[in-house]
């Protein structure tokens, strides 16, 4: 029987290039992608079906935990969880910021992960070779100004992590947590910035090559199906080239 992945936050970026490869054929998964917008989705599963792949799209808000608990019953099968779903919203100092956005990023990035892992839990143990992937960030290990609320929430989001492969120890699900740095996605500085696309670009600006949702991709499948089933990558921090550290990237003039 053909494995399944679940994918959420799947309707761009990250989520998105996840899922197609999670379904090419060096992977082979039947991949079932969940996002807010089914319009998005399921363009997604289209492609990966019209390349030969096979998925189901679900719409699916994972901050809504009635409606995670439905969605995972409605499964019969899952080998795979990339909790890819996630965001920022707002640049503003911790004395300056909203509380509203602190909110809105923990309850998406914090909980909305503990919501899915919870939900699908049973059956990746019940796969006998199941895996949890986190979509952390560099932001979950080193704060920056204007990032506080990012950073609180993605702090959070490494200690399920860190916490879940204790608490799961001797039982057939590997607990993997993926910490990108500079990732330039269509939407991510965009959507924290609130629509300004001049500043969103501007984070980016002379740094020749950041990294892509791809980049990130290639290294969530690497992790998934490269190593066998009895090797866990832990922790994997990706980062440009030009990015030696949270404050430290080179930029061309």
């Amino acid at each position: 029987m053909q494995p399944v992945a679940v994918v959420t936050g799947a309707s761009s970026g990250i989520g998105a290039a996840t899922a197609i490869r999670l379904a090419g054929a060096e992977a082979g998964y039947h991949v079932v992608l969940t996002a807010r917008r089914a319009d998005r989705i399921d363009a997604v599963a289209a492609r990966i079906r019209a390349d030969g792949g096979s998925a189901q799209a679900c719409v699916l808000d994972v901050t809504d935990r009635g409606a995670v608990d439905s969605f995972a019953g409605s499964l019969g099968r899952c080998d795979v969880l990339v909790n890819n779903a996630g965001g920022a919203f707002g640049a503003e100092t911790v004395a300056e910021s909203d509380p509203a956005d602190w909110r809105a990023m923990y309850e998406v990035n914090v909980l909305g992960t503990l919501n899915v892992t919870q939900a699908l839990l049973p059956l990746l143990i019940a796969s006998g070779d199941g895996t949890i992937v986190v979509m952390g960030s560099t932001a979950g290990f080193v704060a920056y100004e204007g990032g506080g609320g990012y950073v609180a929430a993605k702090h959070g989001e490494h200690a399920i992590a860190a916490t879940l492969r204790l608490e799961l120890s001797g039982q057939p699900v590997r607990v993997i947590e993926i910490a990108p740095g500079m990732v330039r996605t269509d939407e991510f500085a965009v959507n924290r910035f609130r629509g300004d696309r001049d500043r969103a670009a501007a984070i980016y600006a002379g740094v020749r090559e950041p990294l892509t949702a791809d980049d990130i991709a290639d290294v969530v499948v690497w992790t998934i199906i490269s190593r066998p089933s009895h090797v866990n990558v832990d922790l994997l921090v990706i980062r440009p080239r030009a990015q030696a550290a949270q404050h430290k990237v080179y930029r061309e003039e």
